[in-house]
């Protein structure tokens, strides 16, 4: 891959609810080559119901079996452990910022100076969220998910026209793990020429491909999922780059 290309490392939920494993996986993004490293910021209780009913249960997938409640309080990032770990990661002078998923996860974000903000691809059809991140006036990376042209137009326009100035639009497919048929890399393009600004890829495949040919196609930036060298658990284990693959992914 391109060492101009960004990227970006995923910790998402591989933390398994231990703070030392969330510390280490900042380190070894760091030392692996990584740009940046990403959190999310949510509780379980800002993303969906405490409901043991029928349409509150994941039935296919890789999270097959799972309560969302459940599954959302088990893959957070604790907000007490924020400020360590972007203290931490300053410390050993790697980039950190996270997904915030609603409006007080924002204030919460600005008070220890997120640097940038991301939107996940479910939350950008979330038109207050995007508005509360770009009156921060700082980067916004937008996962497009699911979304339509239409519904990334409305995206962008607004980031845009509440302050933000540096946008970026990352092609995405919202499968956990994806398929390489599941990608159409020429939306990269497309999206290029749309909107006139930076596009990347999240890529939640489990091989390289997808994000080679992204770069060959124009992307600036890759995001990935990562764990630790011999790391066996993890909600997202499956999708992630352990510990030296990221050095060899990134070259």
């Amino acid at each position: 891959m391109k060492n101009k290309v960004f990227f970006i490392a995923e910790i998402s939920a591989n933390h398994c609810g231990n703070f030392r494993l969330a510390k280490n996986l900042v380190k070894c993004a760091y030392k692996n080559g990584a740009n940046a490293v990403k959190l999310q910021t949510y509780s379980a209780d800002t993303m969906t119901l405490k409901s043991n009913k029928k349409y509150f249960k994941i039935k296919h997938g890789l999270w097959k079996g799972y309560n969302l409640w459940d599954l959302y309080n088990q893959a957070k990032t604790p907000y007490e452990w924020h400020d360590k770990l972007f203290k931490y990661a300053k410390k050993i002078k790697i980039k950190i910022f996270s997904t915030p998923f609603d409006e007080k996860a924002v204030d919460f974000l600005e008070k220890i100076n997120c640097p940038i903000y991301k939107i996940a691809s479910f939350e950008m059809n979330d038109v207050n969220l995007i508005k509360k991140v770009a009156k921060t006036k700082k980067p916004i990376i937008i996962s497009t998910g699911m979304a339509s042209l239409d519904e990334i137009s409305r995206a962008y326009k607004v980031a845009k026209i509440n302050g933000c100035k540096d946008i970026t639009l990352l092609y995405c497919v919202s499968n956990y793990p994806s398929n390489i048929t599941d990608f159409n890399l020429n939306n990269i393009k497309i999206l290029k020429k749309k909107f006139k600004c930076r596009v990347g890829l999240s890529d939640h495949s489990k091989d390289n491909i997808v994000a080679m040919t992204a770069v060959s196609l124009g992307a600036e930036i890759i995001e990935k999922h990562i764990a630790l060298k011999n790391q066996k658990k993890g909600l997202d284990i499956e999708f992630s780059l352990k510990g030296k693959e990221i050095t060899k992914f990134k070259n």
